[in-house]
């Protein structure tokens, strides 16, 4: 790769040991993708939950807190994905205090690091979203390929070692969705219906998702005739990314790298129409039981108006079975002072801030509460549960309040 001149000096070790350390990664990384060149970004986005990093990855991020303040800090503004507990309600999960443990001594790491606690897999709609033709280094896959395609950022998907290390030297190899090469769509769908609910959405991701299944395909759907909302398309984009590796999509006319489709060459591509009954078939592959032992909201976490829309589900009504709610730390703090946290709890629900179901020892809180058999309105989560050991049914968000009160899914 070549380097420019603050590249070399990183390298050489006269910014310390710990960027030295990053730019390394980093060159390996590139050389891997046959990047030519580093590029500039401006955001870093860590997914470093401890379920994943486990006592040895947490051993090495202290390890990089150790050394000198100057060294250690990260260079640009560098966030959080979810965290792996809430610690105001861990005990009510299940979780045991060696796992709370990893995750204050990560914590304590990350902060020594400069690295802001955000706790959020939604900072596109919490904390600063990124601007078009932005050069990023984000983690999370839904942040990824919201980023993408919402927004016109640019990013690959990166792990948790790489996005600390864009953080640290303020840079990522320039290769993949950083190119304008790789942005042009390869495969086109189309519809002629409009889903109308959030896992109606998710279920299309999910089904293009599948379709492509492949992290260099950029598909392009046409026929969405009304702009979605931004929760639509991110359960759209967190479901495709998850059944697929899709890092990047395009809706003509409505995203902003395809306002004008007959640009893009799709004209070429052979067109794949969606059927809706398609999208339902995929849906109800998930619907095997009507028993439900918990019902969770969660993945990507719900935003303001996701825990409105539940909260006034939630109002009135007596829960027979668990419901979590899962927020940022951003959001639950607004939903504290509109109360609808309280509406929700009232009801028997309970709103975690800062966590990821899935990356909170999600097996180990099923053996804990004797859960089995989880509805969700979200697609991402039902293509993840299903290797926790749960039996995950995707269902729209008021089938899934109807179930914590009857403990079934009509």
């Amino acid at each position: 790769m070549k380097l420019n001149q603050k590249e070399q000096a990183m390298l050489a070790g006269e910014f310390g040991p710990v960027k030295q350390m990053a730019i390394q990664h980093q060159i390996k990384v590139g050389d891997f993708f046959e990047a030519e060149d580093f590029v500039e970004v401006a955001q870093a986005h860590i997914m470093a939950d401890t379920e994943s990093l486990g006592e040895a990855g947490v051993v090495w991020l202290e390890g990089l807190a150790k050394n000198s303040s100057k060294d250690r800090v990260v260079s640009i503004p560098t966030i959080t994905d979810p965290r792996g507990t809430d610690f105001t309600k861990a005990k009510q999960l299940g979780q045991t205090e060696k796992m709370l443990d990893l995750e204050r001594r990560a914590i304590a790491a990350f902060v020594k690091m400069g690295v802001s606690m955000t706790d959020t897999c939604i900072n596109y709609q919490t904390i600063m979203a990124p601007i078009y033709g932005e050069h990023v280094a984000f983690g999370d896959t839904g942040v990824v390929i919201y980023s993408n395609s919402i927004c016109g950022a640019r990013s690959n998907f990166e792990g948790g070692p790489s996005a600390l290390s864009a953080g640290l030297t303020g840079r990522t190899p320039r290769y993949g969705y950083h190119l304008d090469s790789y942005r042009r769509p390869s495969q086109r769908f189309s519809i002629d219906w409009m889903p109308s609910s959030l896992n109606e959405w998710g279920a299309l991701g999910a089904y293009i998702g599948k379709q492509t299944g492949n992290y260099w395909a950029v598909p392009i759907l046409e026929g969405v005739s009304v702009v979605p909302t931004s929760d639509s398309l991110k359960h759209f984009g967190a479901a495709m990314a998850s059944f697929g590796s899709t890092a990047l999509f395009h809706i003509a006319e409505i995203t902003p790298e395809a306002l004008r489709p007959q640009d893009l060459g799709i004209d070429q591509l052979s067109p794949n129409k969606i059927a809706y009954s398609d999208v339902m078939a995929l849906q109800s592959s998930y619907r095997v039981t009507d028993d439900v032992d918990v019902v969770v909201f969660s993945a990507p976490q719900l935003s303001l108006i996701e825990m409105r829309s539940v909260a006034d589900l939630c109002a009135g009504k007596q829960f027979k079975i668990p419901l979590l709610a899962v927020t940022s730390p951003q959001v639950k703090a607004d939903s504290d002072r509109m109360g609808l946290t309280k509406t929700i709890e009232d009801a028997g629900g309970t709103v975690f801030s800062g966590m990821c179901f899935y990356q909170s020892y999600a097996r180990e809180i099923a053996t804990a509460n004797g859960w089995k058999r989880l509805a969700t309105n979200s697609a991402k989560m039902v293509n993840i549960l299903g290797g926790y050991g749960y039996i995950p049914m995707l269902a729209s968000m008021e089938e899934c309040v109807r179930a914590a009160e009857t403990g079934k899914l009509s």
